[in-house]
């Protein structure tokens, strides 16, 4: 014969409320973190609560207090640190104030996005944290907001969104990275971005639905125009979204006759895939490639060399969007608020002048020629 157990009941709060000593509606108060009670009285039905191994009915007390006592956060790439920093941020801040996190991953997939909000709502989540995977397709989002849930956008802007954002200068801080690139004498100088396209060249604007990829992108020509340099959209990749197409890009743009001397990668994943595909091949950093990246990720300081980045605030950025939500989910009523934080160069080893080629060769020779006969005159 086989020896079964019992499932032991679950522990409710008119028991707490029995081992407390306290009504039950005093204990439902003190547990559901609603109403006032004295602080003698909310330390009984706390510590009565842990005798006996009490767990909230967190959908129970929603219905109760119109408050679960959750965020929900949507973000891009869990698997990118840049995501996972910023999640760190979300999570101390809420926990300060008495909220907890759920997450959901999207996979940069406006389907899995749509999912993902569908499923945080059903969880009665307070409010929710998103990082918008296509600044165009946000209509679950708009209808998010006439729920009354508060939503904060974290890291990229929707321009058709009347709700608090908090995100980094990327205009900012592509131009100073590319203006860097510049002053050592790249002129041939790569972007390559994950942001997924039909297509792997840059043609045009169009071809992006990512409000922080654009400004980079926006930035980076800006600044290589300013100086002269002839189409420099030519060097611009994106799709590289795994580390085998990242290897592939890096590769097909080494492989070209006027290939880059630089290359700016858009984050860290993707910057170091760069490292290595160019180590693969036999060339070296920066004698052969020049390299910066953005995000300030660890492995970034221990290479040899190591790596020029652009240090963004990633954990102040999750950590200001969930200030920001929570404040909405109190009760805050003010005009849509757009938080921008800065983003700082840090000079490492990475960054060298280009190699001379043949053709750098042939084209500078004129150049000091000229130079020499003016500085006669």
């Amino acid at each position: 014969m086989k020896n079964s157990e019992t499932p032991k009941r679950l522990v409710t709060v008119q028991d707490v409320a029995q081992r407390a000593g306290v009504s039950k509606a005093t204990a439902a108060r003190v547990l559901g973190r609603y109403g006032t009670t004295s602080s003698a009285v909310k330390d009984k039905v706390l510590a009565a609560a842990q005798e006996l191994g009490y767990q909230a009915n967190e959908l129970a007390r929603s219905m109760t207090t119109g408050r679960s006592g959750i965020i929900g956060v949507i973000v891009g790439d869990i698997e990118n640190p840049y995501f996972g920093l910023a999640v760190r941020g979300i999570s101390d801040a809420a926990r300060a104030e008495g909220f907890d996190v759920i997450l959901a991953n999207s996979g940069e997939e406006i389907e899995k996005e749509r999912d993902a909000v569908r499923v945080l709502m059903g969880k009665r989540v307070d409010g929710l944290i998103v990082t918008p995977a296509k600044t165009s397709e946000t209509h679950h989002l708009l209808s998010l907001q006439k729920t009354g849930r508060p939503v904060v956008l974290l890291d990229r802007a929707v321009s058709n969104l009347s709700v608090d954002t908090v995100m980094t200068d990327d205009h900012t801080a592509a131009s100073v990275a590319t203006r860097r690139l510049i002053e050592f004498g790249h002129r041939r100088i790569a972007y390559i971005s994950a942001v997924k396209s039909g297509e792997i060249l840059f043609r045009s604007r169009d071809q992006i639905d990512t409000s922080t990829v654009l400004d980079r992108i926006d930035g980076f020509l800006e600044v290589a125009r300013q100086a002269g340099i002839e189409a420099p959209e030519r060097y611009i990749r994106l799709g590289a979204t795994e580390p085998s197409m990242t290897r592939k890009i890096v590769m097909d743009l080494l492989a070209l006759p006027d290939h880059p001397s630089a290359i700016l990668a858009s984050d860290n994943v993707i910057a170091l895939e760069v490292f290595k595909t160019v180590r693969a091949l036999g060339l070296q950093v920066p004698g052969d490639v020049s390299l910066i990246a953005f995000h300030d990720a660890d492995w970034t300081s221990v290479t040899t060399p190591p790596v020029t980045v652009i240090a963004q605030p990633i954990y102040d950025l999750g950590r200001e969007s969930a200030r920001m939500l929570i404040e909405r989910v109190r009760g805050a009523v003010h005009a849509p608020r757009r938080f921008v934080l800065k983003s700082t160069l840090i000079d490492r080893q990475s960054v060298g002048t280009p190699a001379m080629d043949e053709d750098s060769v042939k084209r500078s020779k004129p150049a000091r020629a000229r130079t020499r006969t003016g500085s006669r005159s």
